[in-house]
């Protein structure tokens, strides 16, 4: 197998306090693999020129960062990628903020990390790269004359055709995409959606039967290619996590209740404020819950220099504390809400102790959490999935309550069901999402889209 070359926006480094889920968990199954190279920017924002890579070999993987400059960490990450294409590509345009020049940072970034992966290629690389930060990264890579195959992997949705047109830039978005030689997306409707843009930007005889495009001299390969995650690990993780200090303390701190349990980035997209509203009507729909569960809400800190998340910060302490002063007693507080990282493991001890786990985004590509709920579950007793329509884990996922996130009273009910579900029910509907998560492992999911890859050499 050709060495693999993993670009993604930012760089990561092992480390014991990985967050829960993201590209490292994925990436790193498949760059293993062939001794590979991760290339990134690796945090540092600098006022100067960036200079060439910094190179680290660790467990036989070559990662090499880059620094960027302090004004397009602004112009270029808080600004073009997450405040423009995020909100657009999870059809929230109340925060969409498109400006020429953060188009222009945009460019000139893909631009620099194609100049700067170059004299680290080999003809004989093959390079995946990693979502909506770099969708330009492989018109610019052809520039510079890079043969190599290049794949895309989006890991957010891809936007309907007239949502995708609020973006003044849209066609050139696509003609980038058009550069890869594989597009791989999260669900069959992100790859719908990408078809339809598609065929309305370049005609529909482009588009053949076999998932293949052809645009002018290119044939490049669109596909549905699901992240999973690492079952057996995970269930190892969270096994391992009851005797830890964390995982303890929380058990004791319940007193015998029943636990509730979201983990979430601090993000618009999560559907957090409904969550919290959804919460509430249980507690009123449902009082005689009152005292018997507690809901913890891992959610830390996300891109807190961009203001609608700071927003959505302020709006759910106001929530948490509105929960609270109405339904608290003297030895009970219904919510628990932390702004803080827990090690990947100690976070699959909680997520194992929990009788539900609600996971309700109101717009998500796949959404790892989901499925390291069910990968952390003890099979004998399981606990239950509350899973929103539409996060892209709900095509797999068709053992949890699903639920529309924007319908609270909706999801209320879906609470109370779920914790007072009977026994053999948890057992087959875990069961059944469990043989799935088997099926489409993180490792099927980086095999896959690697041989469409190497297929393109033959």
């Amino acid at each position: 197998m050709s060495r693999l070359v993993c670009v993604s926006n930012r760089i990561s480094l092992p480390r014991k306090t990985a967050a829960a889920g993201g590209l490292a968990v994925g990436v790193l199954a498949a760059i293993q693999e062939t001794k590979g190279l991760w290339f990134g920017w690796g945090g540092e924002a600098i006022d100067g020129e960036p200079e060439d890579p910094d190179l680290h070999v660790r467990g036989g993987v070559t990662y090499a960062t880059i620094d960027l400059r302090k004004t397009d960490v602004e112009q270029y990450y808080n600004g073009h990628a997450n405040s423009v294409l995020w909100p657009l590509f999870h059809y929230l345009l109340r925060d969409f903020g498109f400006t020429r020049e953060r188009q222009t940072a945009y460019e000139n970034v893909n631009r620099m990390f194609a100049q700067k992966l170059l004299p680290l290629l080999t003809p004989d690389d093959v390079i995946w790269v990693h979502d909506y930060h770099l969708i330009p990264l492989a018109s610019r890579l052809r520039e510079l004359n890079v043969r190599c195959p290049i794949g895309f992997f989006l890991h957010i949705p891809f936007p309907c055709l007239e949502m995708l047109r609020v973006l003044p830039t849209y066609a050139e978005l696509l003609r980038d995409l058009t550069s890869y030689d594989v597009v791989g997306f999260q669900t069959e409707s992100d790859l719908a959606s990408f078809q339809s843009a598609i065929a309305h930007l370049f005609g529909k005889e482009v588009l053949r039967g076999d998932r293949r495009i052809a645009v002018g001299e290119r044939l490049l390969l669109a596909d549905v290619f699901p992240i999973g995650v690492d079952v057996d690990g995970i269930q190892a993780e969270a096994v391992a996590a009851r005797g830890s200090d964390d995982v303890r303390r929380m058990a004791d701190s319940l007193v015998g209740r029943k636990l509730m349990i979201g983990v979430d980035r601090l993000d618009y997209s999560k559907g957090l404020v409904q969550r919290f509203t959804a919460y509430q009507q249980f507690l009123e729909v449902f009082p005689d819950n009152g005292g018997h569960i507690t809901y913890i809400q891992i959610a830390p800190h996300s891109r807190s220099d961009v203001r609608a998340y700071a927003e959505i910060r302020r709006s759910l302490e106001q929530e948490a504390g509105r929960t609270n002063g109405r339904f608290a007693d003297a030895d009970w507080t219904p919510i628990r809400y932390l702004n803080r990282n827990y090690p990947h493991d100690t976070l699959m001890g909680f997520l194992r102790a929990a009788n539900v786990g609600v996971v309700t985004p109101v717009r998500d590509g796949m959404n790892l959490v989901a499925k390291e709920f069910v990968a952390s579950q003890d099979e004998t007793d399981p606990g239950v999935l509350i899973l929103s329509t539409l996060a892209g884990a709900a095509c797999e996922l068709n053992g949890a309550l699903l639920v529309n996130p924007y319908d609270t009273l909706g999801v209320a009910h879906a609470m109370q069901s779920a914790l007072s579900m009977a026994l053999p029910e948890r057992r087959d509907r875990f069961a059944a999402m469990l043989a799935i998560l088997k099926k489409n492992d993180i490792n099927a999911w980086s095999d896959r889209f690697c041989a469409a890859l190497e297929a393109i050499k033959t």
